[in-house]
């Protein structure tokens, strides 16, 4: 009786033993555990390595790992190579970034949407802003948070140095956007919000006056502010190109407002007083804003009043 018992516990052991042998053998065949200038690694040491794989490899079993040692090592050098891509996004920001930026919106979702649930269900279903703005793409530039703008209320469009071009230019994406919001959801006002700092405006302040030398697509763009920048060389020579640019970041709002009424079915909802056209200009050291309407007097404008207009009802916020 004795003797069968230790013949089994000795037969346990020879088997633990054996399967012992064969995991640690298929550890070590495989490539990936095999650093350079060593032929193996010992058991320990990979399953320290393992704390750093993915949690499929971390449950992964060792009766799966006795299958074939190629097939573990296909198995482990997929795992090791999508834990890299992994890693190396998150070195970057990426993935860190989008983890907050995920939270943020399960915050509004459980602080907001759900607080406001029918309100946020009809505006799927539709929109009808009253105002539409115009501003720039800037990122400190944010008009829904420094004006407190609610989902719903405002359409609108961001472009580099919250740009109008006039019809005759042609199509793009703002005079699209312009044409449905004031055509489609009959928008009854449109803010063009300029700002201090507008790299948009500085570059079109250093452009060279001949067409040619216009380089970039930005260039192309804030080309259609020159009458502003014009202006502003006419009136600001004696001033530093900072200050310049101040000045022309808001000839530049006056020049889209102007802008604005080179689209027949703009200005003549202008005219009728269905529409009104708004300028703003936010300073982002001081944290002010400068608001005005246009006092449209229904007389096109032509080329010896570019840059001009009579405006209304004109405030400063501080």
């Amino acid at each position: 009786m004795v003797y069968s018992i230790r013949s089994k516990s000795r037969s346990i052991i020879s088997s633990m033993a054996a399967l012992k042998t064969s995991v640690e053998s298929t550890f070590a065949s495989s490539p990936i555990n095999r650093p350079a200038g060593s032929k193996t690694m010992k058991l320990e040491k990979i399953r320290d390595a393992q704390q750093g794989f993915t949690p499929v490899l971390k449950r992964r079993s060792f009766s799966k790992l006795e299958t074939s040692s190629s097939s573990t090592a296909a198995a482990l050098t997929r795992d090791r190579t999508s834990y890299k891509v992994q890693d190396g996004a998150k070195s970057c920001g990426g993935l860190d970034y989008f983890e907050e930026m995920k939270q943020r919106f399960l915050s509004f979702k459980k602080n907001k949407y759900f607080e406001e649930l029918e309100h946020f269900q009809n505006l799927a279903k539709a929109q009808s802003p009253k105002f539409m703005v115009i501003a720039c793409a800037d990122s400190r530039v944010c008009p829904s948070y420094i004006l407190g703008l609610q989902p719903g209320e405002t359409f609108m469009i961001r472009n580099v140095a919250n740009l109008v071009p006039p019809l005759e230019n042609g199509p793009s994406e703002t005079n699209a956007a312009l044409e449905f919001a004031v055509n489609t959801l009959e928008v009854q006002n449109i803010l063009v919000i300029g700002h201090s700092d507008c790299g948009g405006i500085q570059a079109l302040m250093r452009m060279q006056d001949d067409v040619d030398s216009r380089q970039s697509l930005t260039e192309n763009w804030v080309v259609n502010a020159k009458v502003a920048k014009f202006r502003t060389k006419a009136y600001t020579a004696h001033l530093s190109f900072d200050q310049q640019c101040r000045h022309c970041e808001k000839e530049s709002i006056s020049r889209s407002i102007l802008n604005l009424l080179t689209y027949p079915w703009i200005e003549e909802r202008v005219r009728k007083e269905l529409l009104f056209i708004h300028g703003g200009y936010y300073d982002l050291l001081n944290c002010t804003f400068e608001k005005w309407t246009l006092d449209y007097k229904g007389r096109k404008v032509d080329e010896e009043e570019v840059g001009r207009h009579s405006i209304k009802d004109h405030s400063f916020w501080s």
